[in-house]
């Protein structure tokens, strides 16, 4: 069995498999290591389980290199010196991090692990994890080093950030730095050194900040609804020609698997010491509710049939994940409503066509603004469009 460069475990997901692809690419020899066996047949196949641009390509072009070795199976970590871990901290049922994924995975791996190996952690963890890991590894009786280099990229943009964008590279020694500095070298991208607290606070506050910069968007929004202002003409009077707020984005639903986990970690991190991002939670997770409310308010929602448009957590996206249609549904149907749900990217028994939406709504709400919908005829229709793509935002 030849050695490999390097092995990602967790390589099959939406950040595993497009650094996997990213660094064979650059002529690297990668082990791809995942649990889930179906997708590593799929990957091994040439097909890539989610929507991201370029990687099945790719994927297709060096799959014939030999450079990609795919597997259900830890036994790979044995042949590489490089180890990089796409394992994130889940939320648990009481909305703290939970570690306990996070252990039982270094359980399986750390008998595979050997002295001398580099270990990076890819995905956001809760602060303080790059060193438990490290002292976790070290009791075992393991000389390795630990680094934490986040993954910055957005989901559909993955294969082109991540060699454009700054690295950050979270270590407590100068041998770990340059160890990661020297993975990382061949995409030729910019490396930050910064201790592994410091690393994994900035990759918290990254996506913190951004889910606070869309709670105070909804907030406006909400603010000037209620008012019965025309928000399409109050964002863009604070909007043309005035670079200073350039940034404010616009209303839509805040979601997917990142942002509101982040943002619920840095508050753990801080108890009792962040009450901008606990508010930011309230607004964000509250827009389904503000607008069922807001509905039913109008007209009752019993009896009627409400469409949802749109279940992934953003634009042409095929991730449900967080997605918060979910919620709007259940709200909905709360309220007595039947609601159809369609989304041209998900499958899902349960969803109706398009054609089938249009026809039999009363109410549209345009969730997720994929590009798709902008061509829709809508006029006559009563239509939900906070993001403003079928038209002005409307509610």
């Amino acid at each position: 069995m030849d050695p490999l460069d390097v092995v990602v475990v967790g390589g099959c997901g939406h950040v595993g498999l497009p650094l996997a692809l990213s660094l064979a690419e650059c002529g690297y020899r990668v082990g791809i290591d995942d649990i889930d066996a179906a997708k590593v047949e799929q990957v091994r196949s040439g097909s890539v389980p989610f929507l991201e641009n370029g990687a099945e390509e790719l994927l297709r072009k060096l799959l014939p290199t030999g450079r990609l070795e795919l597997a259900a199976n830890p036994s790979l970590l044995e042949r590489t010196n490089t180890v990089i871990l796409v394992i994130g901290t889940p939320i648990d049922e009481f909305m703290n991090p939970s570690v306990q994924v996070f252990d039982r995975v270094l359980d399986e791996l750390i008998p595979h692990l050997h002295d001398g190996c580099l270990v990076v952690l890819r995905s956001t963890v809760f602060p303080g994890t790059t060193q438990a890991v490290e002292r976790r590894i070290r009791a075992a009786g393991i000389d390795a080093d630990v680094a934490f280099c986040p993954e910055r990229i957005a989901e559909g943009h993955a294969l082109e950030e991540i060699r454009s964008l700054p690295q950050l590279i979270g270590v407590s020694s100068d041998a770990a730095f340059e160890k990661a500095r020297g993975l990382f070298a061949p995409m030729e991208v910019k490396v930050v050194r910064t201790t592994p607290l410091e690393a994994e606070l900035a990759k918290l506050l990254t996506n913190t900040w951004r889910y606070m910069k869309f709670a105070i968007a909804n907030q406006f929004f909400q603010i000037a609804h209620r008012s019965g202002v025309d928000y399409d003409r109050v964002l863009n009077a604070v909007r043309q020609d005035y670079p200073r707020a350039a940034d404010l984005p616009g209303p839509g639903f805040a979601a997917g698997p990142c942002l509101l986990k982040d943002t619920m970690q840095l508050s753990a991190f801080t108890p009792d010491r962040f009450p901008m991002g606990q508010a930011a939670m309230q607004i964000n997770e509250g827009l389904p509710n503000y607008i069922v409310d807001s509905l039913d308010t109008r007209r009752p929602l019993a009896g009627r049939t409400l469409g949802i448009l749109g279940m992934a957590f953003k634009g042409e996206s095929d991730d449900p994940r967080a997605s918060l249609s979910y919620k709007l549904r259940k709200l909905a149907a709360f309220k007595g409503a039947r609601v159809l749900c369609t989304d041209p990217f998900i499958h899902d028994e349960s969803f109706v066509p398009l054609d089938r939406a249009l026809a039999e709504s009363d109410v549209l709400v345009i969730a997720a603004p994929h590009r798709t919908y902008k061509k829709l005829d809508l006029k006559g229709r009563e239509v939900v469009d906070v993001w403003g793509i079928t038209g002005p935002i409307r509610l």
